[in-house]
């Protein structure tokens, strides 16, 4: 089932605002990997090989340049423990719990999406 849902038009400076807004938090959390990271540490994945294995493509290299990113944005805490082996964490921080409704409204966003071009195909 479609949902319509009518757009108001915005003044021009409250649209320059939207955009400049839209435009931070797409260069924050942008990109393929980073709310799938994200999902993945909420659901428990904390070590650097269990979250590789939880997202289906992403590499090892990109998976670390991402988790370091994500710590300087305040996404993620790294602790290493020293121990032997050494075992190194990735937490997520409560900022990124601030992207609760985000995650949510995306997933059934993409759910709604899916099923529309099943029905295409159809």
């Amino acid at each position: 089932m479609e949902t319509e849902t009518m757009f108001v038009p915005l003044s021009k400076a409250v649209c320059t605002g939207k955009l400049a807004s839209v435009g931070d938090a797409l260069y924050v959390i942008g990109g393929k990997w980073k709310l799938r990271i994200i999902i993945a540490l909420n659901e428990g994945n904390t070590r650097f090989n269990e979250l590789q294995r939880a997202i289906p493509g992403i590499s090892a290299k990109v998976l670390s340049n991402e988790l370091k990113d994500m710590e300087l944005s305040g996404f993620v805490t790294r602790t290493v423990d020293t121990g032997t082996p050494i075992v190194v964490t990735y937490e997520p921080t409560t900022y990124t719990h601030t992207l609760k409704n985000v995650l949510e409204a995306l997933a059934d966003w993409g759910e709604m999406h899916r099923e529309k071009l099943r029905a295409e195909v159809r």
